[in-house]
Parts: C-alpha cells; sequence; structure tokens
C-alpha cells in the first residue's frame, strides 16, 4: 500500500510458507522426471543404456544429476520444516531459511544451478523448457530470496544464544547432546590450535586421537559385540561434523576407522571381524586406506599394483598416491590386482596389510615399503604419502574375506557411508567458515559501521546459513536412508555433491567478507579456504559424483 509516495517494505516472512512450498514442490518433481525421460532418450541406443553416448551427453547427464539433488534437497527443506512445525519448534529463524532456499534454489533451476564456478547446469542440456510457475513457485521465487528476508535471517542469527547452529536441526535429544560433547571438544581441544599446526604442517597430536578415542569416536558405529557403541551413522554424522568444524583434520581422523571397519564387517570372516573390530573401536589400531595409484585417479578398475601368492602367503609390488594418515597406522586397507590375467576391477582383491607404526625420524620402518610426503595446500594434520611396494609380505589370513577378486565388491559397500561421512564433514568446514566470517564482520569497523551491516556482507552470512541447512537436511536423510537399511547411494552421493559445492562456497565468501586479511596466513579463513578445496575432489571428484548419480537416476 503506498504511504507518502513511497512503497511500505514487504514483511520478509513470507505467510504460509509451509503451505506455499508444499505447493511448490510438485512442479519440481514433474520437472525432473521429465528431465529424466529426456535424458534416457539421448543415452539408450538398442533398448540400453550406452556409456559412450553418456559420456557423449555429460552436460545433460550432469544437468540431470543436479537438478536431482536440488529437487530431493528441496523435499528433505520441507520434510524439516514439517517436522518441525510438528513439534511446535518451526521458528521466525527457521521459516526465513525454508523460503530463502525455496526462492534461490526454484530460481536457480530455471535459471541455472552451478556446478562450479564457471558451469551451469541449465534445463536446456536437457532440451526442457521449464513450463510458466505456480502460483506458489513464483511468489516464492519473487519474494522468498530479498535482501529485507536475508537482513533479517542475519539480525536473528547474532541473537543465537551461542547454539552450534543456526536454526533447529531437526535432530533428537540423543543427537543433540552428542553434537553439544563434540562441540565443546572442538571449541576447547581443536580450534584453539587447529591454525598453528596446519601453519606449521603438524600432524595431529596423538594426545587429540587418543581423547577421541576414549570419547568412543573410532567405534562409533561399531556394533557392540565387537567393542563399539553400536550408535547409527546419524550419530557418526553430528560427530564428523562437529569435529570438522574444529578441523577437517580431526573430524576426518575417523574416516579410515569407518572405511576399514565397514569393509570388514561386510565381507570379512568370523575371524576377521574378531581379530580387527575390537582394536579398531577402541583406537588401539590405526587404519589407513591405501586405494588410488599414480596415473589411475578415480579409475580404481585399472589398479596394477599386484598381489602374488607365495605359499600361504602374498607379496606386495606397486606404487600407491594419496594415502592419508600413513605413517602412524597399524593396518592399511590395500587394494591389489591378484589376478594378472585381468584389466579391470574382476581381478581386485582387498588385503589388511599389517604394517608397523613409524616414527619422525624413521617414517615407514616395515620391511618391503617405503613412503614419500605429498606436500599439499591443506587437509594437512595427517599428511599425504606416495607409497611403494616391493615383495611387501601380507600374511595369507589377511585376505578379506578369504576370496580372491572380490576388493571392487566389498569397497563398493563402504562407498555410502564414505560419503555421507564426507558430507558431514563439508558441512562442518561450511559451518566453520560461516561463524568465522561473521565473527570477522561484526569485529571489524568500516566507514564508521561494522561490516555486517552492509548488505551484501549480511546477504552472503544469509545464503551459507541457507546453504548449510540444506546440505545439512540432505545428509541427515542420507544417513537415516542408511539406518534404516535402505540402499542411500543416490542420496549419498547427492549429499556429498551439494555439500562439497556449499564448503568452497561458505569458505570463499567467508574470506572475501574478510578482504585483504583473508589472504594473510595468520587469519584462519585462508586454512579454510585450502581445507574445503579437497571435499569437491576426494571421495569421488564432482564431475565423477555426477556421472554415478546420473547413471543410477538411469537404473
Amino acid at each position: 500500500m503506498p504511504h507518502d509516495g513511497q512503497d511500505l517494505p514487504q514483511s520478509p516472512l513470507l505467510a504460509d510458507i509451509l503451505a506455499l512450498t508444499e505447493s511448490a514442490l510438485p512442479e519440481v518433481e514433474a520437472l525432473f522426471a521429465e528431465g529424466r525421460e529426456a535424458l534416457r532418450a539421448l543415452v539408450t541406443v538398442g533398448g540400453k543404456l550406452s556409456a559412450p553416448a553418456l559420456e557423449q551427453h555429460q552436460f545433460a547427464a550432469h544437468t540431470l544429476s543436479w537438478l536431482a539433488t536440488y529437487t530431493q534437497a528441496l523435499q528433505q527443506m520441507r520434510a524439516w520444516a514439517g517436522r518441525l512445525d510438528a513439534e511446535g519448534k518451526f521458528g521466525e529463524m527457521e521459516a526465513l531459511l525454508l523460503q530463502i532456499g525455496f526462492g534461490e534454489y526454484l530460481a536457480q533451476i530455471r535459471g541455472g544451478i552451478p556446478m562450479s564456478q564457471g558451469e551451469m547446469a541449465r534445463l536446456g542440456d536437457l532440451g526442457l523448457t521449464a513450463p510458466a510457475p505456480s502460483a506458489a513457485a513464483a511468489t516464492l521465487m519473487a519474494s522468498g530470496n530479498t535482501s529485507l528476508a536475508r537482513t533479517r535471517l542475519v539480525a536473528l542469527m547474532q541473537d543465537n544464544h551461542g547454539r552450534a547452529t543456526f536454526g533447529a536441526s531437526g535432530l533428537d535429544d540423543e543427537l543433540e547432546m552428542i553434537r553439544d560433547q563434540f562441540r565443546r571438544f572442538a571449541d576447547e581441544r581443536v580450534v584453539p590450535n587447529a591454525h598453528g599446526w596446519h601453519l606449521r604442517d603438524e600432524l595431529i597430536p596423538m594426545e587429540i586421537i587418543d581423547s577421541l578415542a576414549e570419547m568412543g569416536v573410532f567405534g562409533l558405529t561399531i556394533p557392540e559385540e565387537f567393542g563399539g557403541f553400536g550408535l547409527s551413522k546419524a550419530s557418526m554424522v553430528v560427530v564428523s561434523e562437529e569435529l570438522s568444524r574444529g578441523y577437517i583434520g580431526v573430524g576426518s581422523l575417523a574416516t579410515r576407522s569407518e572405511i576399514a571397519a565397514e569393509l570388514i564387517l561386510c565381507g570379512g570372516t568370523d575371524a576377521q571381524k574378531a581379530q580387527w573390530l575390537p582394536g579398531l573401536a577402541s583406537g588401539e589400531i590405526l587404519p589407513t586406506a591405501v586405494f588410488t595409484e599414480p596415473n589411475t585417479g578415480s579409475d580404481l578398475g585399472s589398479l596394477r599394483t599386484r598381489a602374488v601368492k607365495v605359499g600361504d602367503d602374498w607379496q606386495v609390488t606397486g606404487n600407491k598416491t594419496w594415502i592419508t594418515h600413513a605413517t602412524r597406522t597399524h593396518v592399511m586397507t590395500l587394494l591389489a590386482r591378484t589376478d594378472p590375467a585381468t584389466s579391470d576391477y574382476r581381478g581386485l582383491s582387498m588385503f589388511l596389510a599389517e604394517k608397523t607404526p613409524g616414527t619422525d625420524a624413521i617414517p615407514f620402518p616395515t620391511q618391503g615399503m617405503t613412503g614419500t610426503e605429498i606436500e599439499v595446500l591443506g587437509y594437512r594434520g595427517m599428511k599425504e604419502y606416495e607409497l611403494a611396494f616391493d615383495g611387501f609380505a601380507v600374511k595369507g589370513a589377511n585376505l578379506l574375506g578369504g576370496v580372491e577378486g572380490q576388493g571392487f565388491k566389498q569397497l563398493m559397500q563402504t562407498f555410502e557411508s564414505a560419503r555421507i561421512q564426507t558430507a558431514a564433514r563439508a558441512i562442518g568446514v561450511a559451518q566453520n567458515a560461516l561463524e568465522v566470517g561473521m565473527q570477522y564482520a561484526q569485529d571489524r569497523k568500516q566507514f564508521g559501521k561494522a561490516l555486517i551491516e552492509f548488505p551484501r556482507v549480511a546477504g552472503k552470512l544469509a545464503m551459507m546459513a541457507v546453504e548449510i541447512m540444506v546440505a545439512r537436511q540432505l545428509t541427515y536423510f542420507s544417513a537415516w536412508q542408511k539406518d534404516h537399511d535402505k540402499r542411500c547411494d543416490l542420496e549419498a552421493g547427492m549429499a556429498k555433491l551439494l555439500g562439497a559445492r556449499v564448503a568452497w562456497a561458505c569458505a570463499d565468501n567467508a574470506l572475501q567478507i574478510h578482504g585483504g586479511n583473508g589472504f594473510a596466513l595468520e587469519y584462519q579463513i585462508s586454512r579454510i579456504l585450502c581445507d574445503a578445496r579437497i571435499l569437491n575432489i576426494f571421495e569421488g571428484a564432482a564431475e565423477i559424483q555426477a556421472q554415478v548419480i546420473a547413471r543410477r537416476l538411469l537404473d
């Protein structure tokens, strides 16, 4: 209504936001369904999915992957809001997170979803033209993500009473208690030291690892019968998120234990479970994952490292690279080729290869293996290595499952949990960037006022909070699927794909808020930016992840 020649500012909170978002979902779901059939027509040859055609139409395939990810993300944001509303916990902050998220993602679906800084997923890549939006979608796109809404959200974020996250997470009380416990640990033991560890390129001190072992981090999801806590994947997500908020290296310490334990639980013999799982759960046995090789990258099926049987045992020869935390560990989950007649995944076997932990003076004391450190930009707390094996001995009893040729299949069974955890680590890094960026924006004064009072600075912080919540709900959903014995490789892949992009965007925007100071090594945002960058690469590079999602969508 006009007033003295001016329009009154619209309330930043849309009325009936729950009804609007519920009404907007069906057209997004219909657009995704249409896109899937459009891609299927492009890549089907002779009634079957054609791998060459899928590669030829890679932009269309990856557009569908991102469209599917956005569809699932919006579904989970709406489900989250509905649960909170039913519990009487859907407040103004949650409503703003929901409306801004929907307004922005609906607009991106129609205008272009950013796959990376220079690549957009557009409906035209699938040969689609978006129909006229419904009244609900049009309202959300026009009025959901406004400067007023973002400003109000940031005002609420500044009065957040010390909570770890912005907006109710939707988790139960037990999981929130776990979050509080590990948040305190991160704030007291990790945050004050993380930047020093990074700048000095130091390994995370053993006393931190010992403390995490005492808290049960390494046995969180291992069944109680093997010395673990038998908790849910959701608990693993919350712990990984909070520890990674302190420092991604600390948040990643349990990743290798999670992978090793899942390999043994899914593919190991009873004797192997009894031998290895209690030590993994207690932290007395630290594992490392030894899969990747030079010149193979994500193409694990073409691995060349050979394991040759000598009597009842094996000897391993070959090279591995990007092996995290390789010096301190006691056992390697080692993927090697046991059938020399093969050149693909069918000839690969998994070994539980024992080694002696190294020291600073002698990092690799075990006969038959040597290692060279790879100097890296970030993700430094465990260090990366290239390993060389020359007749390295592995006991015959340590062939996982006691059967050759099952290595790749066994590894694939771990991908769901690994990608869920990586998504959780991404959320933690993103949350760290948001908190550091917000604190700087409150403290730094320019032109007579705090940076946070400038709309574009506030807008950056608001979008960080929104996208973190979107990625968080997608990750929690994938963990819920896993905990309920549902196939979730698709959901886990989507969570990892979106979470990694969000972490990088948050770190980049937080550094921008710091201005020139963000480029100085003394400011921790410089470390957070470097740490965030790896998330789009490991556990499946974004391009590989999008390709895997596309293939899965066409199953």
